[in-house]
């Protein structure tokens, strides 16, 4: 028997896709080549945005279409809100929960089994790895911050930090297989240990996980501003393998949408952090999450957010048309700015960025810079630089793959670095 995973959204849902395929793999499954091959799909859903829900249901038709002719099963898991629960189990033939994961054998053999909540259980589960060289390695799951647009609190529940002592053995089951790059996963990494007394803050966990070798990269995501502390800040400096690169989310650069959104800290807020940062460590990239067109924003307000962008010179951001999702707080407001106009303000502050961004690109130019190869295309080998940024290099060699390779800079543009092995 043979499965695929399919799986949209987040890093969190690509790690929970490794660990769906350890546990299909420990009841014989085996990976197929193609979805075409696969006795049992398996999708790992994101409700955080409608488009993503709108494939799943182009896909299950043809699915349901096929196995009208040949044996198939189709599985649900990730992130699912209620309201698209209740259609998907019309739909599919199993839709569980990510957090009990452990119990999917005992449900494929009886689909209409009751599962119980096993997260101790499913951050157990030792993933099946898609690198060989990066790893994402979850901290905790759910969320205590109900932002009025994201899923995330109802579909994963309140937040649950995993012991230090395991995310620890982790890491260093995979530095001492060699892995390069760990990136530690949570909705909200800088609230890890929160719900629990008995933990380690985040910033300590990032000092023990830098402190397990002198030879690999480590990256987090995602963190929020309310979280922030002086005392993960100054982790740029104290933690020496962490990477010159923060994914901070503003979402707004408007003090009233970010209250309408319930997001707990201002613009003035936010733009004092990256300071703070920037005063750490001055060459540090940064990138953002943005919503345009929130129910109620003004051009007044949108205004606010060019600003912001002027003003913190982002060096990427993701920049999303606001689409109500079901069962979320801002679901409940009216969905009042065009489509055009959310087309045109995302296109304001691509502008701004694409020039935000090749301005810091261009700091790179004729200087060395260490990448991570990731990737080897018709002649060019491609890798990320500590600071996130996308490096392509003109080169014979294959076996850099996983590798920390040197290259000069010989071009830059918005979106990328362009380099000759150095």
């Amino acid at each position: 028997m043979k499965y695929h995973i399919w799986s949209l959204g987040c890093q969190m849902n690509m790690s929970d896709a490794e660990r769906i395929a350890t546990t299909l793999e420990s009841i014989n499954y085996t990976p197929a080549s193609t979805e075409k091959e696969a006795d049992l799909i398996v999708v790992v859903s994101c409700s955080v945005r409608q488009s993503a829900i709108d494939r799943i249901h182009g896909k299950i038709r043809n699915w349901n279409l096929r196995k009208t002719k040949e044996p198939l099963v189709t599985v649900l898991t990730g992130c699912v809100l209620d309201e698209d629960r209740l259609a998907f189990k019309k739909v599919f033939d199993l839709v569980f929960d990510i957090e009990n994961l452990a119990q999917l054998p005992a449900m494929l053999a009886d689909k209409t089994a009751e599962a119980e909540k096993e997260i101790e259980n499913y951050f157990k589960i030792i993933p099946r790895y898609t690198s060989a060289f990066q790893a994402f390695v979850p901290i905790m799951t759910g969320c205590n911050n109900f932002c009025s647009y994201c899923a995330v609190p109802y579909v994963r529940g309140r937040e649950y930090s995993r012991p230090h002592t395991e995310i620890i053995a982790e890491v260093r089951t995979l530095l001492k297989n060699g892995y390069k790059e760990i990136t530690l996963l949570g909705q909200n990494v800088n609230s890890y240990g929160n719900d629990n007394p008995k933990e380690i803050t985040f910033p300590e966990l990032v000092q023990l996980v830098n402190d397990e070798s002198d030879d690999f990269w480590l990256r987090y995501i995602t963190s929020h501003p309310k979280d922030m502390s002086d005392e993960l800040i100054k982790k740029f400096i104290q933690a020496s393998k962490l990477t010159d690169y923060l994914h901070l989310p503003l979402q707004s650069g408007s003090n009233e949408i970010l209250k309408k959104m319930n997001r707990h800290y201002i613009y003035e807020h936010y733009k004092k952090l990256i300071e703070k940062v920037r005063a750490e460590k001055p060459d540090i990239a940064i990138s953002t999450d943005i919503i345009v067109g929130f129910p109620g924003e003004t051009n007044e307000q949108f205004m606010h957010t060019v600003r912001a962008f002027e003003e913190i010179k982002y060096d990427m951001a993701y920049i999303s048309q606001y689409s109500p999702r079901s069962g979320t707080a801002a679901a409940k407001l009216e969905d009042d700015v065009p489509k055009p106009e959310k087309k045109h303000r995302e296109k304001v502050l691509t502008d701004i960025l694409a020039k935000t961004a090749l301005k810091h690109n261009k700091k790179y130019l004729d200087k060395e810079v260490t990448i991570l190869a990731d990737r080897y295309q018709k002649g060019v080998l491609f890798g990320r630089s500590g600071s996130f940024k996308l490096v392509a290099v003109k080169t014979e060699p294959r076996d850099l793959i996983g590798k920390f390779v040197k290259v000069k800079i010989t071009d830059a543009n918005a979106w990328a670095l362009t380099g000759e092995m150095a």
